[in-house]
């Protein structure tokens, strides 16, 4: 169970990115959304992260928002999704208007990991 998260499990393809907002499945567990799609032929789950600009306007609290999305995400994968046979594009979005604290950013990531995992078994 790796705990870290490698430039090949980051999603950066625009073309993805566009195919997780047009055909992906989302699961919402307030301040995260989660958008998901399979993908038969990835070698790895692909994840981005995003904080919308018209919620902070500043890139700095943008940024510390992704930093801490990200650290969520990648300490808890392995006990949630690692472990199922598919593969998945993932976009996380923040949806809340203040900033968060970790525990709540990692309880939501959480929570929705779990139910991507019930779910798609």
């Amino acid at each position: 169970m790796s705990q870290n998260f490698p430039k090949t499990e980051k999603l950066k393809s625009r073309k993805m990115i566009a195919r997780l907002f047009s055909e992906g499945k989302s699961y919402k567990k307030y301040p995260v959304k989660v958008f998901f799609v399979e993908v038969e032929d990835a070698e790895t789950n692909q994840a981005t992260f995003a904080v919308p600009k018209r919620n902070f306007k500043l890139a700095v609290s943008r940024n510390h928002i992704k930093r801490k999305l990200r650290e969520a995400y990648r300490l808890n994968k392995g006990a949630y999704i690692e472990k199922s046979g598919k593969k998945f594009a993932l976009l996380f979005l923040y949806l809340g208007r203040e900033k968060p604290t970790y525990e709540a950013v990692e309880a939501s990531v959480i929570s929705l990991l779990k139910k991507l995992k019930d779910e798609n078994n």
